[in-house]
């Protein structure tokens, strides 16, 4: 049985992959994640997806590590975890009734030979065009403080979001058909039982 280690701390990472029933530790990967305006998205959600699955790997030195990066653009613009409450009626009022995308880097990557398989998925989201009272209400939850994006689409977040075009589980932050199709390619099939 081939170990697995999720390099994140995020728990919305850590109950998809129990959704599915694989068996896997965690080890954080610490790496700060830049924000602002960048030149090209999927490649910067990439690079830091390696980034964070190489240090894991370093520290495990041994199975799968996966890691994944995921950001919400708008125009061009990274929106990441807002830091207050002004920043997150700031993100929500400019995502209101547009549409956005989410994009995920994601690594699977064998620690001791450091093969590695490197993806990138990218879903459009639509959000519903939000009053003030909404978008106070939605932030009164506390929801959106540790989500990019200021919105968690599993959560009442859901309430915000008018359609998606594309994979529902990289809005939440880890691609699970994608990761499926990557770790079949190191031996490990999710749906064997």
């Amino acid at each position: 049985m081939i170990k697995i280690t999720l390099a994140s701390a995020s728990p919305r990472r850590r109950e998809l992959l129990n959704q599915i029933g694989l068996k896997f530790r965690v080890v954080a990967s610490d790496i700060e994640e830049p924000m602002g305006d960048i030149e090209n998205a999927e490649e910067a959600v990439k690079t830091l997806a390696l980034k964070k699955a190489r240090l894991v790997a370093e520290k495990v030195k041994e199975g799968l590590v996966i890691a994944a990066d995921t950001i919400v653009v708008y125009k061009g613009k990274i929106f990441g975890k807002p830091k207050d409450t002004n920043e997150a009626r700031e993100m929500l009022e400019k995502l209101s009734g547009r549409t956005h995308d989410v994009i995920t880097g994601l690594v699977a990557m064998n620690a001791k030979t450091g093969e590695k398989i490197v993806e990138c998925v990218r879903t459009k989201v639509k959000m519903r065009k939000l009053t003030s009272e909404e978008i106070g209400g939605y932030i009164a939850t506390r929801e959106p403080f540790d989500k990019a994006g200021a919105y968690a689409i599993q959560g009442k977040g859901a309430l915000l979001v008018e359609k998606i075009n594309g994979c529902y589980y990289n809005v939440v932050g880890l691609p699970l058909p994608k990761l499926s199709e990557m770790l079949a390619k190191f031996g490990v099939n999710l749906l064997k039982t």
